[in-house]
């Protein structure tokens, strides 16, 4: 009986802890990306960090360059959630190779918005 209770513990286990992953604070990246706000921000910094993350403790994707503007997708306390273009591999400067990451994180004080332009 007891073997039958440790077997169950060591099969189990690993399968809770591996449905677990991701649903923390800093791995905005790996779920979904919510759909655009049709919102608009420009990076007004020399550059941006654009994070795994919503801390400036998460892994740096790309960092942005000034003018870069980024669709928003979600907002978090100070951090601002983006969409990543494919096009900001070719104009920002790639920290970390990323594949199948579409979004990232970016502090609100090195963006300002832009205003919709009207059709």
């Amino acid at each position: 009986m007891v073997f039958l209770s440790v077997l169950t513990v060591v099969l189990v286990l690993p399968v809770i802890v591996h449905g677990q992953r991701g649903r923390g604070q800093g791995r905005g990246t790996e779920a979904q990306a919510p759909k655009p706000t049709g919102e608009l921000v420009r990076v007004k910094a020399g550059h941006a960090n654009v994070h795994t993350g919503p801390t400036s403790g998460n892994e740096v994707l790309v960092l942005a360059a000034k003018g870069t503007i980024l669709p928003v997708l979600a907002r978090r306390g100070e951090w601002i959630q983006v969409a990543l273009a494919s096009e900001l591999r070719k104009t920002g400067m790639v920290m970390r190779w990323y594949k199948n990451e579409n979004n990232g994180w970016v502090h609100d004080s090195m963006v300002e918005a832009v205003k919709a332009v009207e059709k």
